[in-house]
C-alpha cells in the first residue's frame, strides 16, 4: 500500500479480519461476512519513522491498542470488497494526517484594549441578568 513517494506499507504488515456485519443487507447479512477489521503493527513497522509513529498514536485514540496495532473496522456497505476498501482508506487518511507536520503556534497574550472592551461586555451582561432576578418589596 502506498502512502506517497517515501512511504509504501508492507503488505506483511497489514492484516484482515472478516465478520458478519450490523449494517444494512436484509437476508444477505446472515449469509455472508462483510465487516472488515483491519489491523496494522504500526508500532514494529520500519516504514514510519518514531514521530509519525506517536503523532499516529495520537490520532488514533481509542483504535491504537496495547500492542501498538491501530485496528480500524469498516462495515458501512454491503459488500466487502468496499468495507475493505474502505478500511484501507480510512488508514490512509490517519497515516497521510499523522505525516503532516504540526503547525508551531506563538502563544499570545490579548491586548489591554481587548480585555477592558471584554470587562465591560461582562459587566453588561451581569446587568442585565441582575435585571431578570426577583423584585424586591421595598417598602420598608
Amino acid at each position: 500500500m502506498k502512502i506517497n513517494n517515501l512511504i509504501e506499507l508492507d503488505p506483511n504488515e497489514i492484516t484482515e479480519k472478516f465478520s458478519k456485519s450490523s449494517g444494512p443487507g436484509g437476508q444477505h447479512i446472515n449469509k455472508v461476512d462483510t465487516k472488515v477489521e483491519l489491523r496494522f503493527f504500526a508500532k514494529n513497522s520500519p516504514n514510519l519513522s518514531d514521530t509519525v509513529k506517536n503523532r499516529l498514536k495520537k490520532i488514533a485514540g481509542k483504535r491504537w491498542n496495547q500492542n501498538g496495532e491501530l485496528i480500524i473496522v469498516a462495515e458501512k456497505h454491503r459488500s466487502q470488497v468496499r468495507n475493505r476498501e474502505l478500511a484501507k482508506a480510512k488508514l490512509f487518511k490517519l497515516i497521510s494526517e499523522a505525516l503532516k507536520k504540526p503547525e508551531h503556534r506563538l502563544e499570545t497574550r490579548p491586548s489591554k484594549a481587548i480585555r477592558i472592551k471584554r470587562s465591560n461586555e461582562k459587566q453588561k451582561r451581569s446587568k442585565i441578568k441582575a435585571m431578570r432576578g426577583r423584585v424586591r418589596d421595598e417598602q420598608h
